[in-house]
Parts: C-alpha cells; structure tokens; sequence
C-alpha cells in the first residue's frame, strides 16, 4: 500500500507494482524536463484538465525516479501501464498533489 504521508503513489506497470514519490530531486528533475512553464503551471495544467501525455509521462519517471528507479523515459515508450492511459493521468495528478500535501492533509486523508 503506498504511504499518502511520504507522498507515495502505486501504479503497475508491466506487471510489477511500483511505488512513485516526488522528492525535492525529482521534482528539480521533472521541472528541468517541463517544455513549457514552472511546476506552478503544471499543476494549474492538471487543475483544468489541461495537461498533456507529455506531462504524465514526465510525471511518471519523476516519480519513479524519486523512488530509486534508475530508467529514463525512453523505458517506458513500449510499457504496458495497468489500466490504461486513465490510470497513469489519475496516478500523476495523484503524485502531483502529495508532492505538495502536509503531514496533517495526509492524516485528514485530504
């Protein structure tokens, strides 16, 4: 089960669970990689609904990065992500958001 309090995200992909979180690293990593704007404009993307597959695959190999996963996103052009293009965005937009989530918002289950 992932941890909400350590910010961690599950997803499987080609079979295997994986746990995904944001460290300060990877979010450096992730803003680095960003084509347009800062991680404020990325959230705002997923607040809207306005993000790109682009965004979730940046988002996916921060998190899995930040989790020690040592890849790069060209792994995971072929991956078969459970549940489909809908999972990986909801897992994203999930690990975006407890990137920024305080001790007490996790314990509040927020």
């Amino acid at each position: 089960m992932a941890n909400p309090w350590r910010g961690e995200v599950a997803l499987v992909i080609d079979g295997e669970r994986h746990l995904m979180r944001l460290t300060l690293g990877a979010l450096a990593e992730l803003e680095a990689e960003l084509t347009s704007g800062s991680l404020v404009d990325l959230v705002q993307r997923f607040e809207t609904g306005g993000f790109s597959t682009r965004d979730v695959l940046a988002l996916i190999v921060a998190g899995l990065r930040g989790s020690g996963w040592k890849g790069r996103t060209a792994d995971l052009m072929q991956a078969e992500i459970e549940g489909g293009p809908m999972a990986a965005a909801r897992a994203s937009a999930e690990l975006l958001a407890r990137a920024f989530m305080t001790p007490e918002s996790a314990d509040d289950g927020v």
